[in-house]
């Protein structure tokens, strides 16, 4: 007897330690939900993956911003202290429709500070993996990390 959809833990793994088909999955997810690809087998083809493998992992793995159900997500930032930063880095979040619940930030020492904001992202314009990308791009963020997602 199999286990209910419900009874499965659900683990959070970094990308670069799936195998190869898992890799692939989710390129091909992410190719239809997109529309850059018509069919399965259109996409399959694309990131060359069969058909089967596809329909074995489907179920199975999600890209992390897809199983985050508050849509609140808390951030960690490890960055410099200089005039502006704080703000240009709330400009984005803004800009991609991301609500800002609180912030705290700890006293500078060594001209870098801590910077922890919750989230509330249910109407982000953006994909939250593309999010932090952007963000960890920024010249004066050394660090982004989520601390956790839920309310």
């Amino acid at each position: 007897m199999g286990k209910k959809e419900k009874d499965y833990k659900f683990i959070l793994v970094r990308e670069d330690v799936l195998p190869e088909a898992m890799k692939k999955t989710l390129e091909l997810k992410e190719l239809l939900e997109r529309g850059k690809a018509e069919s399965v087998a259109d996409a399959a083809q694309i990131v060359d993956l069969s058909r089967s493998a596809f329909y074995k992992y489907r179920d199975t793995v999600f890209p992390f911003h897809t199983i985050v159900k508050e849509r609140i997500i808390t951030l960690f930032f490890h960055l410099e202290d200089r005039s502006g930063t704080l703000h240009e880095l709330l400009g984005i979040i803004a800009n991609h429709s991301c609500n800002v619940l609180t912030i705290h930030q700890t006293i500078p020492i060594q001209g870098r500070a801590n910077v922890t904001i919750s989230l509330e992202v249910t109407d982000i314009t953006i994909d939250l993996d593309d999010l932090l990308s952007k963000l960890r791009r920024l010249d004066f963020i050394d660090k982004v990390e989520i601390l956790g997602s839920g309310a």
